[in-house]
């Protein structure tokens, strides 16, 4: 399974603290059947340029790699972009794709969506060096118009959700109802750490079994791979 959204790498963002508590991060995806995991560190233009990004981003990846064997799930280099306003107009941004692809993780602003930037959202949909993947939609998506979400996915726009949608029984029913209905392209543990957030990839994978059946599930997992494959550049 992929797991789409984590932050594995170490001592870069809010996520694994140091060498020790990614590797803990591995194992426990391990444990859950992930082959492909992506490091999606935070990215902040605010803050940061995407070349300084990138050069943490690599020096924590391969102080990492000295501690990994074939046995752990393969790691691709990505990040969760933060959106703002004129994020269009970066020149590096294809620079901040998943490895060896096309798709961008943008995480939205926790609020109602203005015309404007679901035009820009549209705008960048268009681009020939981007796919976006909206990270984890299901925080901010019930604060949005009615229809959005249908707006985007007539623009191409990917849908991925946290593991932990899939937790609760409140939550799990419309989890389930995007699922069937084709709004989700990947999961993500969203992992940050081992005590409070840990990966619960395998509460996704349990909770659609369940519902749905194994042969639904190995048609998901089968659809997310298929996409990482169609988007590679």
């Amino acid at each position: 399974m992929v797991d789409f959204h984590s932050h594995i790498l170490p001592s870069i963002d809010d996520g694994s603290k140091n060498i020790e508590e990614s590797m803990a991060l591995l194992k426990l995806l391990v444990e859950q059947e992930v082959k492909t995991v992506v490091a999606s560190s935070h990215f902040y233009a605010d803050f940061e340029s995407p070349e300084s990004f990138l050069e943490r981003r690599n020096k924590a990846y391969n102080e990492l790699s000295l501690c990994l064997s074939s046995d752990f799930p393969n790691i691709l280099l990505g990040a969760e972009v933060r959106f703002y306003s004129g994020i269009s107009r970066m020149k590096e941004l294809s620079s901040l794709c998943v490895e060896g692809t096309k798709l961008l993780l943008l995480e939205m602003p926790f609020s109602r969506w203005t015309e404007y930037t679901v035009n820009e959202l549209v705008e960048l949909s268009c681009s020939n060096e981007i796919k976006i993947v909206l990270a984890h939609i299901e925080r901010y998506l019930h604060m949005q118009e009615f229809g959005l979400l249908e707006r985007l996915r007539e623009q191409g726009i990917l849908v991925q959700v946290n593991a932990s949608f899939f937790e609760s029984m409140l939550s799990r029913r419309k989890a389930f109802k995007m699922l069937k209905n084709g709004y989700i392209d990947f999961i993500g543990s969203d992992c940050h750490n081992i005590k409070h957030r840990p990966p619960t990839i395998n509460v996704s994978r349990e909770a659609i079994a369940k519902k749905f059946g194994v042969d639904f599930l190995n048609d998901f997992i089968e659809y997310s791979n298929n996409l990482l494959a169609k988007y590679r550049v």
